[in-house]
């Protein structure tokens, strides 16, 4: 099976010689195109780490807080089965996966990446699922009983994102492995889970340990 040539192609515009590859994500069922690590055992060029800082594919991986809300919904479906929910930041799109092969009503994979999107639509395919997909989280209506985030709060800076969760659902699922100890008045943490980014990065011990918050508006 070969990979979309669109998503190939905006890969190998970063880095000239890599792969995309169809892998099943470890402790899950779900299938996604992400980068092949097996030719890439090789130092960046300068012009390949300027590139890939500027525009970063961060759909090109499933990052390990992503990976751990998937497998949280896949044991846990009655938070999402029969809901409206909307993935923000939904990169390779594994949580909106996870929710829809979960039973939800209806799934959103929000994204201001359009390749981003893109790559959601041929993970879907991929997985038999059907998405809905939307360039614009604040276009959106207050309509969805979830919002479901992972890999967002990396830097303490979208924090207030937190608040704006709120805005277009009743309820938020927040998984993040970078900023674990934020305190806010509505959100609670509901557990620490174990996961690593796919492909592996060998990243230090601590970004495998994924926070998982709740919140309900009032």
């Amino acid at each position: 099976m070969n990979p979309p040539q669109s998503l190939q192609t905006a890969l190998q515009q970063l880095l000239g010689d890599a792969r995309l590859s169809a892998e099943t994500l470890p402790g899950t069922d779900i299938r996604l195109w992400l980068v092949d690590p097996s030719n890439m055992d090789r130092c960046f060029s300068p012009e390949e780490t300027r590139r890939i800082l500027e525009e970063p594919p961060y759909w090109s991986f499933c990052w390990a807080s992503g990976l751990a809300l998937a497998r949280w919904l896949a044991d846990k479906p009655e938070w999402v089965r029969g809901k409206r929910v909307l993935d923000f930041g939904a990169g390779s799109g594994v949580a909106a996966i996870a929710a829809a092969k979960a039973g939800a009503l209806e799934v959103v994979a929000c994204d201001l990446d359009p390749v981003a999107i893109e790559s959601c639509r041929a993970n879907a395919a991929l997985n038999g699922v059907e998405l809905s997909y939307s360039p614009d989280f604040f276009a959106e209506e207050d309509r969805f009983d979830l919002i479901i985030v992972a890999d967002v709060l990396y830097d303490r800076a979208n924090l207030p994102l937190l608040d704006h969760f709120l805005s277009r659902g009743r309820e938020a699922l927040v998984a993040d492995s970078r900023v674990k100890d934020f305190q806010h008045p509505l959100y609670q943490r509901l557990g620490i889970l174990d996961a690593c980014t796919w492909p592996d990065l060998a990243e230090p011990a601590e970004f495998r340990h994924v926070s998982l918050y709740h919140a309900q508006r009032d």
